[in-house]
């Protein structure tokens, strides 16, 4: 990796390291990695399988950060408050990235909260920003749909200046703030700020002021599209930057290694042949990072992720790099011949 196509600072960002790197793909966990009643011994057990999935190589766990409780979230991405969550999985484990999307909380909690995780894990958090879409939550934030796009560009540059003690705070258009605001001496190094979603915004400002880029799910065709794009935006923005691009993907592995896949809720049911077949054309297109959802699945997260461990993710280790795409050089013609397994995803 040549750290000059790097963020400034960013090569001091472990969990970033871990997970990005030019030309490969790399894998991660949503929590909840096994689901369970509220207060039942799945919740439990989600610290010994976040250390089984670090002993793999599994290279991030992901928290979401939601306040409410819509039903057709519960089991996506958390299990306890993410933060308090992350700061104890900072203590459990050694070498892991903690990743944690947060759409809701004041820009100066974030950046306070994200700054101490980040010391506390040695300089392993990854921060995605998001702008919010549950209506139901929205409103007990006192954010009107209608200014989100104004409210995360200013929530996004709050909690970057924070983190980076960089001049006098900018404030918002509805709490301007005098003073600056120093965390700096809570972090080890940059800390990776990503944008989930759109956040509301142009592709460009998202290729200029994030580190990365966070999006859903697609067929390998239109995530190869999608990729080539965010690429050309990158390169036009921030030329030599290497900013990646992440997913997420929910998949039941079948305990039939040759299963063919089944469309569902936002990735497929399929064995592992498939799987490491996707996730190679994936990483041939240009995508860094799979966050997987595991909790869909009816196997034993155990075996589910011993499986991935030891039959995946050391194949795409051993995939051959391919920075091109990495580096704006690629165009989505191109991306999209690279693409073979075009499986529907299902949205």
């Amino acid at each position: 990796m040549r750290r000059a196509n790097l963020p400034a600072r960013i090569e001091a960002a472990p969990g970033f390291l871990r997970m990005f790197r030019p030309g490969r793909l790399t894998v991660g966990v949503f929590l909840p990695v096994a689901t369970g009643a509220p207060d039942g011994a799945a919740m439990r057990e989600q610290e010994r399988l976040v250390r089984r999935a670090e002993a793999l190589d599994f290279a991030a766990i992901w928290c979401r950060d939601m306040a409410g409780g819509e039903p057709t979230f519960a089991t996506l991405g958390r299990v306890f408050d993410p933060w308090v969550h992350l700061g104890w999985l900072a203590g459990q484990t050694q070498t892991i990235a903690l990743a944690s999307g947060a759409p809701l909380r004041h820009a100066l909690h974030v950046a306070n909260t994200a700054a101490s995780i980040d010391r506390l894990s040695r300089g392993r958090l990854v921060l995605g920003l998001a702008a919010g879409d549950k209506p139901a939550e929205l409103p007990a934030f006192g954010i009107d749909m209608e200014r989100r796009a104004t409210w995360f560009r200013e929530r996004f540059e709050i909690v970057r200046r924070a983190l980076d003690n960089d001049g006098p705070m900018l404030g918002s258009s509805s709490a301007p703030l005098a003073e600056s605001i120093d965390v700096a001496r809570k972090r080890v190094g940059r800390l990776p700020m990503l944008v989930t979603g759109n956040g509301v915004q142009p592709l460009r400002w998202i290729a200029d002021r994030a580190d990365g880029w966070i999006t859903c799910p697609r067929d390998i065709d239109r995530q190869a599209v999608t990729v080539a794009r965010w690429r050309s935006e990158v390169y036009a923005a921030a030329p030599g930057r290497f900013k990646p691009f992440a997913q997420s993907l929910c998949v039941d592995l079948a305990d039939r290694a040759s299963l063919a896949p089944t469309p569902i809720h936002l990735g497929f049911r399929a064995g592992r042949h498939f799987l490491l077949r996707f996730l190679d054309a994936l990483r041939r297109v240009g995508v860094n990072h799979v966050i997987l959802n595991l909790a869909v699945g009816a196997r034993a997260t155990d075996d589910v992720l011993e499986e991935i461990g030891a039959e995946v993710l050391p194949a795409l280790a051993l995939a051959p790099r391919d920075a091109r795409r990495d580096e704006g050089e690629a165009g989505a013609a191109e991306a999209t011949e690279a693409a073979e397994d075009a499986l529907p995803v299902q949205r």
